[in-house]
Formats: C-alpha cells, structure tokens, sequence
C-alpha cells in the first residue's frame, strides 16, 4: 500500500509542522502576553518577529506538500479502485 519511508516522512513532516506552529505561537505569546517589545525595545521586536517567521517558514511549505502527497495518495487510490 505505501511504502515504509513515505509513512516517516509524513510524521517526520507533521512534527516539523507542530514545531513551527509551536514557535509561531510563542513568538505571539512573547508579542502580546509578556510585552517583549515594550520592555526590550527593538531588540524585543527583532526576536518576536524572528520567531513568527521561523515558526511560518516551517509550518508553510511542510502543510502544502503534506497536501500535494495525499492528493497524490488519492488519485493513486482511484485508479487502484478503477483498476480492479
């Protein structure tokens, strides 16, 4: 059915994903909750923003390929179906 490497990497992507959504929400806790900006000036800024881009820059491009393989995993799925 799938192979053994593709089932790792989709965890492996999923936990890349997590991670990346996990730091993007921190960088907003730092933002809104602790007040980084007001209390480390721009220093506090440059780090709430680094870690809202690093959070995207993971979390985006994991999500559409993870989507580009199950459309993949679908159609293959159809035409195993048709096939038979």
């Amino acid at each position: 059915m799938y192979a053994m490497s593709d089932i790792m990497l989709v965890k492996l992507l999923k936990i890349i994903m997590l991670l990346g959504f996990s730091i993007f929400l921190f960088g907003h806790y730092l933002w809104l909750f602790a007040n980084l900006p007001e209390k480390m000036g721009v220093t506090g800024i440059i780090i709430v923003a680094a870690c809202c881009a690093l959070g995207l820059a993971l979390s985006l491009p994991t999500k559409i390929y993870l989507t580009m393989l199950l459309m993949q995993w679908e159609e293959n799925a159809k035409q195993n179906h048709l096939g038979k």
